[in-house]
Formats: C-alpha cells, sequence, structure tokens
C-alpha cells in the first residue's frame, strides 16, 4: 500500500508543475445542431424511473443558437411518452483522463426539472456501474433552488456494492445567471468548485477502492422528475424548460 501511494503521489508532483493546455471544447459558436464530431445522443426512457424520453437530432430539445447549447424539455406525446428532453455525451468521440473540466451553464427552474454534468467510464459496459466509476460534477433539483450538488460513486472498500460521496453548494442565482461549474481530476484528489470556489475535495482511497484512474466520457442533460427531482411533483406550466451551456472546456497538463 505504502509503495502505491508513493507511486501516485510522485505521478502527481510530476505532472503538477506543467501548465494546463486546453485540449478539447464547445464553444457553441455556430447554429443548428450540436457539432456531431464532438456529440451523440442518449435516446429513450433511459434511467431514475424519469418520464422524459431523450431525443437524437431533434432541435426541439438540442440546439445551438445565440452562443449556446439550448438542452430544452417539453411537455409533449411523444413516443409514448408525456416529456422530452436530451442528454448528450461524447462516448465514442471524446474521453480524457485527469485534468481540468469547466461547463458554464445557466440551470432551469421549474419544479421537477433536473440538470446534470457529470462522467463515466469508458469501460462501463466490461466492469459495470459503479465499477467504471461516475463523477456528477453538477446537479441541481428545482425544489432546493439555490443548492448544486457534487457527487462521486464507486465501488466499495471491499471492492464490492456502491458507495456515494458529496457535498453541497448554494450559489445565490444558478437559475438566473451563468456560472462555472468545475472538476480538477488528478491521480490523489477530485476537487469541485463554482466560478473558483472549491467546496468539495475527494482524496484518493487506495487502488481497491478508486475507481477513478480510466478515461471517462462527459454527459450533459437535462432530466424531468424521477426518483430524486420529482419527489415534490413535476409543474407542467413550467415548460418548455431551457438548460443553457456557454460553453464545454477540458484542460490538461502536458
Amino acid at each position: 500500500m505504502l509503495a502505491t501511494c508513493l507511486a501516485v503521489c510522485m505521478h502527481y508532483i510530476a505532472i503538477s508543475d506543467q501548465p494546463l493546455k486546453l485540449v478539447w471544447s464547445d464553444e457553441f459558436n455556430y447554429r443548428g445542431h450540436p457539432d456531431p464530431k464532438k456529440w451523440s445522443y442518449e435516446v429513450g426512457l433511459i434511467r431514475n424511473k424519469e418520464p422524459q424520453y431523450y431525443t437524437s437530432n431533434r432541435l426541439e430539445n438540442a440546439r445551438v443558437e445565440n452562443g449556446n447549447l439550448v438542452i430544452e424539455a417539453r411537455k409533449e406525446d411523444f413516443k409514448g411518452s408525456k416529456y422530452t428532453s436530451a442528454s448528450l455525451i461524447t462516448d465514442g468521440k471524446f474521453q480524457f483522463q485527469y485534468g481540468r473540466l469547466e461547463v458554464r451553464a445557466k440551470l432551469p427552474g421549474g419544479m421537477g426539472s433536473w440538470p446534470a454534468i457529470w462522467m463515466m467510464g469508458v469501460d462501463r459496459s466490461i466492469v459495470g456501474w459503479p465499477r467504471c466509476g461516475e463523477i456528477d460534477v453538477m446537479e441541481h433539483i428545482a425544489y432546493e433552488p439555490q443548492r448544486i450538488y457534487s457527487t462521486v460513486h464507486q465501488i466499495g472498500v471491499d471492492g464490492t456494492g456502491h458507495v456515494s460521496n458529496g457535498k453541497t453548494l448554494d450559489v445565490s442565482d444558478p437559475t438566473e445567471g451563468f456560472h462555472v461549474y468545475a472538476l480538477d481530476w488528478t491521480p490523489r484528489s477530485l476537487e469541485f468548485s463554482v466560478d473558483d470556489k472549491k467546496f468539495f475535495t475527494f482524496p484518493y482511497q487506495g487502488p481497491a477502492h478508486w475507481t477513478f484512474d480510466s478515461p471517462m466520457y462527459l454527459l450533459i442533460n437535462l432530466a424531468v422528475g424521477g426518483a430524486w427531482a420529482g419527489r415534490n411533483g413535476i409543474d407542467d406550466r413550467s415548460f418548455p424548460q431551457q438548460y443553457l451551456i456557454d460553453y464545454v472546456r477540458v484542460y490538461q497538463r502536458k
């Protein structure tokens, strides 16, 4: 164990004094569909008992306009569902291991909305969840209007089961203004911040418990209701709900 920890620390020291360099981004300085070279879509009814149908290549639910990616949840009948929305992912198009992720976004506020910025291990189909690791950089639920959640999901200390750890930060106006939601990911820690205010650091847990040492892909989605965000119901009068993303940037030390 000591040798492993020393190796991780030495690796971190070797890279920590190198400058960050932008390696991938979408500035959304175009119009129309999200760039297909960078993004694909989850499709259908996916998880968490959420009633929205995630659509693909449908401008009503995901489009770029006025310098922003707009993810729009709508109240409409669609393929047996009563709501539609979009979940954009980089799986198969971009993945990274260690670095800094920044997303500048303005969140929707209608009751039942559940916007998120998160990451999943690219080996999920091989090792399963949660062994692949999941990093929830930002989650927001409308019935806690100022609260931002950041959470990590991993296997238990015995190499089995599921353990989650996280913290929250209250932000004055997440649905009225843009904020930068960021993750700094190194071999020794995950650090979460809003507008450069760090509020949650999750340290290296040892090789048997640490599931954040492999490449991950990015997900940005707007869910509706479900097991968590739907606890206080869904306000159908609030639709359409818009989740605006100004940019997504990934930096790494070279």
